[in-house]
């Protein structure tokens, strides 16, 4: 491994206002660096690309949804208790496959240096892009 990286782990979170037709709207990155104890959520709905999916979603109680996910990964109890879990066991629990409107991709890997850097670059190049 290159001097000065590590690993780390991330999943797409989706929006799948119709789980039965498999359409999604990818709306923010879920990373996990275990070296770094670094977990950190980023989300950006697109509201109108959601409203063109599936007008009859309630983009609100969405938006609510993922900004819990972004609580959970910063510790902010008032999340639950998932938020109390150690960093690892939570970004396990965050990417599990479930069949909700908010869904996380299957997990994939990199290296970096600066796991929030890493986060910001997948989160313009998966989600809002350029």
């Amino acid at each position: 491994m290159a001097e000065g990286l590590d690993v780390y782990e991330y999943a797409v979170v989706r929006v799948v206002p119709r789980v039965e037709r498999a359409e999604f709207l990818n709306a923010g990155v879920v990373l996990w660096c275990r070296a770094r104890e670094h977990l950190a959520a980023r989300t950006a709905l697109d509201a109108a690309r959601l409203r063109a999916l599936a007008p009859d979603v309630d983009a609100a109680a969405v938006a609510r949804h993922l900004g819990a996910l972004e609580r959970v990964c910063a510790d902010d109890h008032a999340a639950g208790a998932a938020a109390v879990e150690p960093r690892g066991a939570r970004f396990r629990w965050l990417t599990a496959p479930r069949s909700t409107v908010v869904q996380t991709s299957p997990v994939h890997c990199g290296l970096t240096a600066d796991p929030a850097a890493e986060l910001d670059r997948l989160l313009l190049a998966l989600v809002t892009g350029p």
